[in-house]
């Protein structure tokens, strides 16, 4: 893989940082919405899991809830 970097000109910076600043602020609303979607998937597993044949559902429900939200923090 190549990895290289080209010099941005002068005239272009302004473009430039606009667009880190907006694939920054996707990456962090990302991260947040698989946070919040993780914790709902953990509650929802929880609150099935409360019967017996609802546990068939609910506990990978809670595992995959979990790990959204491991993946959202890390």
């Amino acid at each position: 893989m190549n990895t290289e970097h080209k010099k941005t000109p002068w005239y272009l910076w302004p473009f430039v940082a606009l667009w880190r600043l907006v694939t920054g602020i996707l990456v962090v609303t990302g991260r947040l919405v698989a946070v919040i979607l993780g914790l709902v998937f953990v509650l929802l597993g929880a609150l099935v899991s409360a019967t017996v044949i609802g546990a068939i559902i609910g506990v990978p429900l809670i595992l995959f809830g979990g790990l959204l939200v491991l993946r959202g923090l890390f």
